[in-house]
């Protein structure tokens, strides 16, 4: 069997899958909806999974009883937890894609993405928010994000519903003024926060709070001190998850990655990530702070590629068959 590796990152809102040969070559990739296990259940994801397998297999040319894959490599959203993780993993393994199978958190998949060697700290802040770190000598340090069962604060649900609760507090008087309110008045096209929270209420508008998120970005930037308040929040956390999991792996004085991804880190410009740089290298001085460019997919490939012992030239191109992520627009 020619050794290929199927690699998934399967998001949130998003699962992507491509089909790499020892060499780096890409020899398909396709996309799909999210899947995470958590949001659409196991049965559901596998279900997903397995539609983007097959196509990517037809893309490639490979004949429907052919093996896939010599390994599949899936970062998926939803597996935070050992029991996650090997629940997945066996599920995967009866699709029978691939010889070996390894299943990982989708943050492990940035970490890999935006590094030479998968060393450091990756922390990811899409729809939620996640934090990954891995020691030159294998040692890993992660968190459960679970959400605020785990103590997650974050993610674009969590600040957009934070937008939300601020501009309904400043119309009712319960908070401070703030752009937030009118900004969320137009965006629903409602003549008050009070109709839009009945409409709300009724189910008869979609409450976004993705959208939202964007729109707390937008008032922020416009100086709104309201606003600015949730943004600083968001780089107190960052900062907290990296600098916690370079303690807990003593990197803390040591030269290291640290990664960040996710559309909310991403799509906000300097917004989120200079302070992050300036604030974490007050306890980090050797880190180097840097923005994912490749899609995780990527990471995810690289990962079953190293599983697979490929040369370095491999890495390169595979990296160089992707377009640099458009940072401006959300990675």
């Amino acid at each position: 069997m020619t050794d290929r590796v199927l690699a998934i990152d399967g998001g949130n809102s998003k699962t992507a899958v491509a089909l790499v040969d020892l060499d780096g070559r890409v020899l398909a990739q396709v996309r799909g909806p999210g899947a995470s296990p958590q949001n659409v259940g196991l049965p559901r994801s596998l279900e997903v999974f397995e539609g983007l397998a097959r196509s990517a297999a037809r893309q490639a040319g490979l004949a429907p009883d052919e093996p896939i894959a010599a390994h599949t490599a899936a970062y998926l959203a939803g597996a935070d937890l050992p029991q996650e993780e090997e629940d997945l993993r066996t599920a995967i393994e009866q699709r029978g894609w691939s010889a070996t199978t390894v299943v990982g958190n989708d943050t492990f998949a940035l970490l890999r993405a935006g590094t030479s060697n998968g060393i450091g700290v990756a922390v990811v802040c899409g729809a939620g928010i996640n934090c990954v770190a891995v020691a030159p000598d294998g040692r890993t340090h992660r968190f459960p994000a679970l959400g605020p069962i785990s103590g997650d604060w974050g993610g674009g649900g969590h600040i957009g519903g934070k937008a939300l609760w601020l501009a309904v507090r400043a119309e009712d008087g319960r908070g401070a003024p703030t752009a937030l309110l009118p900004a969320l008045i137009a965006h629903y096209g409602a003549g008050s926060l009070a109709e839009v929270v009945e409409r709300l209420h009724f189910e008869q508008v979609e409450f976004d709070p993705h959208a939202l998120c964007r729109l707390l970005f937008q008032v922020a930037a416009g100086g709104d001190a309201v606003a600015l308040t949730v943004v600083d929040r968001l780089v107190e956390e960052v900062v907290l998850l990296a600098s916690v999991s370079l303690r807990r792996l003593a990197l803390l004085d040591e030269p290291v990655d640290v990664v960040l991804g996710g559309g909310v880190l991403t799509g906000t410009g300097g917004a989120v990530v200079d302070p992050v740089r300036e604030r974490l290298g007050q306890f980090a001085p050797r880190a180097e702070v840097r923005v994912v460019d490749v899609p995780p997919v990527v990471g995810a490939a690289l990962l079953g590629l190293d599983a697979l012992g490929a040369a370095p030239g491999a890495e390169l191109r595979l990296r160089a068959a992707y377009e640099p992520l458009d940072l401006a627009a959300g990675g």
